[in-house]
């Protein structure tokens, strides 16, 4: 794993280094492996980083179940007012004058080293919180499984509508190809005698609306490309060839029933709203048990006197037993609000529960459809060139003239354009149904 992700690294660098204007072929699970590499897909790193906040505030809540403990030197000089304390000390009478004692103690040097600690000995709801804490982290790692999910269903996307845009920049040039094969024919029967200048007219439109069409299939091409490259984080200036076609791979049969019970184990947002569900629950209990007394141990030791070479230890340490008894009615607004949040994400789990076994049934609805979509795609392809091979036969006779031909190549045309979009429908709906199952690469056309 750690190889291959070295490897995967190591030639996404060569990939960035690429010079200007040379072509790097690039095919679809290649494009996925590169969106989910460290420096791959924003989204894809924004989720890694979640994680890694989700496991600070988990080790947050742990420290206040751990022992703290500081040390400090302190040196201080210093002058107090006795009365200032209450301290009120007597005169004492002497023959002939009275000596009162002075009411200002000082400058006095004070030197203090110490080490001081404290330990929560029990505090149920501190420990709650802590696993709510944990619970946290495994529900942001269940997050950035699905961010992977959903990177590699946006990269497939760009990669087939990329595809799709080649396929059809292919049939544009196949149709200024035929419309110009179609215009010497027209002019062949015409020199012929028996054609006519309309019918050469005729064919020079259709070439001429051919190729307008071939240059709005090259700009398509152009920007379905630099959506995919800015998908996969790599520079919009590189030159990628998509080696992938689109192309017809059957999906095996599979029980609507079964498949939402393997989604409903699988999709790793349900597995990350369930933990929030059981964060939230957590921090209910939390607020509900700081009713309950908690148990918190502290202890000093240190050396303390009037100069550095004149010192002597001293230590205090003890426990504190704080009961909870009335706080303005804090605890019972937190209480309140705790539960109101659990409640919303347990009604979030239920909606989201639905929601994977919609997406799955309709994903297989929309599998099968376009399966059919395509088989029909296959047909009508077929049929229309067979019609224009006729046609052209015909008009080679002198049987017809060019408008059945003409006829002929626009039916051809819409055939070759059903057929893409036929195509592209069914692996997207292949894409569609792994993202559903929570496994998008596995439904990888």
């Amino acid at each position: 794993m750690r190889g291959g992700l070295v490897a995967l690294t190591l030639a996404m660098s060569a990939m960035a280094q690429t010079p200007a204007g040379q072509t790097v072929p690039l095919d679809l699970r290649k494009a996925v492996e590169i969106a989910l590499a460290p420096d791959g897909s924003t989204r894809a790193q924004l989720a890694e980083e979640a994680v890694k906040q989700a496991e600070a505030r988990r080790d947050e809540a742990r420290a206040a179940l751990l022992p703290n403990i500081d040390g400090y030197f302190q040196g201080e000089n210093f002058t107090r007012n006795l009365r200032a304390f209450g301290i009120v000390l007597p005169q004492i009478p002497i023959p002939g004058y009275t000596f009162a004692l002075p009411a200002v103690v000082g400058p006095i040097d004070n030197w203090d080293a110490r080490a001081t600690g404290t330990q929560t000995v029990f505090d149920f709801s501190t420990f709650l919180r802590y696993k709510a804490g944990r619970a946290g982290v495994d529900a942001a790692r269940s997050d950035r499984d699905s961010t992977r999910n959903q990177v590699t269903d946006q990269v497939a996307r760009a990669y087939l509508t990329a595809i799709r845009a080649d396929a059809a920049l292919e049939t544009a040039q196949a149709d200024v190809a035929l419309s110009q094969s179609l215009v010497e024919l027209a002019q062949r029967q015409k020199n012929a005698g028996t054609g006519t200048g309309i019918e050469i007219t005729r064919q020079q439109v259709q070439l001429a609306n051919d190729r307008q069409h071939l240059l709005e299939a090259e700009t398509q091409r152009d920007r379905a490309h630099l959506e995919l490259l800015k998908t996969l984080g790599l520079r919009l200036d590189m030159n990628i060839e998509l080696t992938d076609k689109l192309s017809f791979h059957p999906a095996e049969s599979m029980d609507p029933a079964q498949a939402v019970a393997a989604a409903k184990k699988n999709r790793a947002e349900l597995h990350a709203q369930q933990q929030r569900e059981h964060i939230a629950r957590m921090n209910y209990d939390a607020a509900k048990f700081e009713r309950l007394p908690s148990v918190t141990a502290f202890a000093d030791y240190g050396t303390i006197g009037l100069a550095l070479n004149d010192t002597i230890p001293t230590r205090t340490y003890g426990a504190t037993l704080r009961i909870p008894i009335f706080n303005g009615g804090r605890r019972d607004a937190e209480r309140a609000e705790s539960a109101s949040q659990y409640r919303q994400e347990r009604i979030r789990t239920a909606d989201l529960r639905d929601q994977v076994e919609l997406e799955v049934r309709e994903a297989i609805d929309s599998l099968h459809s376009a399966a059919a979509q395509v088989q029909a795609g296959e047909d009508g392809l077929k049929l229309a060139e067979d019609e224009l091979a006729h046609a052209q036969r015909r008009y080679t006779s002198g049987i017809t003239n060019s408008i059945e031909v003409t006829d002929a190549q626009t039916r051809l045309v819409r055939a070759r354009d059903n057929r893409i979009t036929a195509l592209y429908n069914y692996n997207l709906a292949r894409i569609d149904l792994g993202t559903a199952m929570g496994d998008s690469q596995s439904f990888l056309p």
